[in-house]
């Protein structure tokens, strides 16, 4: 009996690596290639939290900060890689800061871990597929409102110089300029999410 149980777990933990390096595989090929940035007129609607949105949902929340951590980690990799007036913000060998790693890090983490909770509690409640749709959303948000807020709370003078803005109206300009940008991305999250984890929760055993 205790075989048996030996050889179902083993086989559980091989899955569950499997599907780790198949969601990390997404999330890397988005993250380093075009293919993470779908163009929707003048906007570019970034897509590699999706996956991470997904993984949270149909894997756990322990799973899902791993793969967060890999978004965060294709971020880091990204902007030493091909910096822009932004890497400041990602990587501590461009700004010189440690608290960069908490931007390019935490949020995506956050993001691989809160999207299961908001569904585990509102499947109780409501429509699964209500449930899918509100996860990412939120899923999608919480990328974009952890990284705009620690960017402001660690960063505000240095944003404020790259926007060329004054420092006291920093936080309308942001908003200004981020709002239709992250409203599409959280629809753009919430229409994915739906397809995608209904799709596997219909064919492919989740254990």
């Amino acid at each position: 009996m205790n075989n048996f149980l030996s050889n179902d777990n083993r086989k559980k933990s091989t899955s569950n690596i499997v599907k780790l390096a198949l969601f990390s595989g997404i999330i890397f090929i988005l993250g380093i290639t075009p293919f993470g940035f779908i163009p929707l007129g003048a906007f570019k609607i970034v897509t590699v939290h999706i996956p991470v949105i997904i993984g949270s949902i149909i894997l756990g929340p322990k799973n899902g900060a791993f793969l967060g951590f890999t978004f965060g980690l294709t971020s880091f990799i990204m902007a030493n890689l091909q910096p822009n007036l932004t890497s400041y913000f990602f990587s501590p060998i461009i700004s010189g800061n440690l608290l960069s790693l908490v931007i390019c890090f935490i949020p995506r983490i956050l993001v691989g871990i809160i999207p299961y909770y908001i569904f585990k509690f509102l499947k109780k409640y409501i429509n699964i597929n209500y449930s899918l749709i509100i996860s990412g959303l939120i899923g999608s948000l919480v990328n974009t409102i952890f990284v705009l807020s620690f960017i402001y709370i660690f960063f505000a003078e240095k944003y404020a110089e790259i926007l060329n803005a004054p420092l006291d109206n920093l936080i309308k300009i942001i908003f200004a300029s981020v709002s239709i940008n992250a409203t599409l991305e959280a629809l753009c999250s919430a229409v994915l999410v739906l397809a995608i984890c209904k799709a596997l929760f219909k064919n492919i055993k989740f254990s």
